[in-house]
């Protein structure tokens, strides 16, 4: 079957490999849609991060691996002792490798597990393939409402709701969202679900602006307006919560200097380079910082609210390519056209 697989920084190939086969516990999926993330974006430009060089110990592999965790199909074939899924399932993956004995696994923040790591991206098997086979762990099904196209959001969706559940949020708050490229985007619909009665949305790219004033933020351009001053003028003090969602070191300071007395930043981007902060601009204020990895038991929720229409598709995906093109339209058209939001590859 085809599969790209990473082999180093600028080095993807597309290669047919060895159509899998689900041993016991697993499922085989065929694989319908698969998003394109930010994470694999930079494993693209600056990696490795999460793809191990040496043998992982959870997933047994180690670099070339395929890639892809953000992804939808249907089961094909079960292995042996599956009991939670059946050939014709549609579903889903939420692919974080945990091993369910250290600390942060015995509270169940399995995302915080010592050996963490993600299914397409830690070996095992990815989404940018014909067919894959995961740990029937990892699946949770679709109703027929939810379709592939929008279950291939689900996992970045879950970054983003997984993200305002940990934060301070109350409904009627006011948030501030920093960057809105996917995952901001999703931040802003997660905003929207929790109750927040104001989100602001701090970007320059004018596609992106667009697509959240589509979703209802209020946009403010920093090349017009000093961000902060903006913020806090239009919403007399500052927000109660804002997320820095860009992963660019100076963006983080303004992401904390736009919260109120005794507001939260919360950082949810994955940072290439160190970010200096002044600790004043906590400290003065009685501010908090926080951040989160990933997500964990959130799945169910985001399907529901999909059924109900939250986190569209429509909205968030600017285009649909084959798995043929992702190296050239995909990996490749992210880095050229800055206004693309979502891209999703279509295994066929």
């Amino acid at each position: 079957m085809k599969a790209l697989r990473w082999h180093g920084v600028k080095d993807l190939r597309l290669e047919n490999i060895v159509e899998p086969k689900p041993a016991k516990g697993e499922v085989k999926i065929k694989v319908e849609w698969c998003g394109i993330c930010g994470s694999d974006l930079h494993e693209y430009t600056a990696g490795p991060i999460f793809i191990p060089l040496e043998t992982h110990p959870l997933s047994g592999d180690k670099a070339p691996v395929v890639m892809g965790h953000e992804f939808s199909g249907q089961v094909v074939e079960v292995g042996e002792g599956v009991t939670r899924a059946s050939v014709g399932d549609r579903v889903v993956v939420e692919p974080i490798y945990a091993c369910g004995t250290c600390e942060a696994c015995k509270q169940g923040k399995y995302n915080l597990c010592d050996k963490m790591g993600f299914y397409g991206l830690a070996g095992g098997g990815g989404g940018f393939s014909e067919f894959a086979a995961v740990p029937e762990v990892m699946i949770h099904k679709i109703p027929e409402s939810v379709s592939y196209e929008q279950g291939a959001l689900v996992e970045p969706s879950a970054v983003a709701l997984h993200a305002v559940r940990s934060s301070k949020l109350k409904v009627g708050d006011k948030a501030a969202v920093f960057g809105t490229g996917p995952i901001g985007l999703l931040v802003i619909e997660a905003l929207k679900a929790s109750g927040a009665s104001e989100i602001y949305a701090v970007e320059l790219s004018e596609e992106r602006k667009q697509k959240a004033a589509e979703l209802g933020a209020i946009v403010i351009d920093p090349k017009e307006y000093d961000a902060v001053e903006e913020i806090h003028k239009r919403t007399n003090g500052g927000v109660e919560v804002s997320f820095e969602v860009t992963g660019v070191p100076p963006v983080l300071t303004q992401a904390i200097n736009a919260t109120r007395i005794g507001g939260e930043t919360m950082i949810v981007s994955i940072f290439e380079k160190e970010a200096s902060i002044h600790p004043q601009n906590i400290v003065l204020k009685e501010r908090t910082v926080t951040g989160i990895i990933g997500y964990r038991d959130v799945f169910p929720a985001v399907i529901s609210l999909m059924a109900q229409g939250y986190f569209p598709a429509d909205k968030l995906v600017t285009k649909r390519i084959k798995l043929d093109e992702v190296i050239d339209e995909g990996f490749e058209g992210l880095l050229r056209e800055r206004n693309q939001v979502k891209i999703l590859v279509k295994a066929e």
